[in-house]
This record gives structure tokens, sequence and C-alpha cells, in this order.
């Protein structure tokens, strides 16, 4: 994946919640076009931010003891956009499962500026097994750098 969208977990609770965070710099690619002059970080972004949380919840509360888990691949989406979010804004987000499945898992994932609500979402996940062990490492990385800091919630 080229986007990694967040930059930490600070909690999780595996297959539970998970509060992460996104950061937003003026120095993003996107701020180049979107838009000159009166810079808004574009939701399909901020979206996808809080998909990449959902997946790890799900990725990290089902990863097993050799590291393997299965990939959890956007399905479907419904979202809504309460403000907009500028260079300088810390969002940060909360993904709950709703529910889970053997194939499919729903996680609803809201970002806050402060105590305001920019966005919130329904994710429906597939989860895929992957048997590629080159993306299952980078995949591992990915998970591994974001939650350094991480406190774990039993």
């Amino acid at each position: 994946m080229r986007y990694f969208l967040v930059d930490r977990i600070e909690e999780l609770k595996p297959l539970a919640y998970a509060v992460g965070v996104k950061c937003v710099s003026l120095s993003e690619d996107c701020f180049d076009e979107h838009f000159p002059g009166q810079p808004v970080y574009p939701g399909s972004l901020l979206v996808e931010a809080m998909a990449q949380l959902g997946g790890a919840l799900l990725e990290l509360g089902l990863r097993d003891a050799a590291g393997r888990c299965p990939r959890c691949v956007m399905s479907s989406v419904k979202a809504k956009f309460r403000d907009f979010v500028r260079p300088g804004d810390t969002v940060v987000m909360r993904a709950e499962v709703q529910s889970r499945h053997d194939d499919a898992a729903v996680v609803r994932v809201s970002g806050r500026r402060g105590e305001q609500l920019v966005c919130e979402a329904e994710v429906l996940y597939v989860l895929l097994t992957i048997d590629d062990p080159r993306l299952q490492a980078s995949r591992n990385d990915f998970l591994d750098v974001i939650t350094r800091t991480t406190r774990m919630i039993p």
C-alpha cells in the first residue's frame, strides 16, 4: 500500500475497539491541488484513514502467533462529513467492531478534532486469506510501526 494514513494507534482492545491518530500536515501532496489558498483535506482520504484503522483493528485481533492474519478489504462504506479538516489538525479516530463473521466484518469509525466530530463511517470488510509471505511481511511491518506505542487493553 502506498498511502499509510494512520500515524499511530494509541489504544487497542483486540476485536473490540481501537483509537488512532492522523496528523494532517500542509506538506501532504493532496494540498497542491485541494485547494490552493484554501487547503482542505480530501474526504476520500479521511475515509481511507478510518478504513485503515478499522482494518488494522481486525487484523491485529486475528493475527496468529506466526504473524499471519487475513487481509481486510473494504467492500462498502457509508460516510458522513461534519466539518472540514485542514493542515495542522489532528484527527483522533475511534473504530469499533459492530459484527464479525468468518469472512466479513462491520466496523463503525468516527474522527474528531478536539471535541468536534468531523466524520463518521460504517465500513464493511471482506476478510481474505493471502498466502504470499512477502505481502504478509509488508503488512506486519505497517502494523508494527503504527502500534509501537499502543496501550493494549486486555
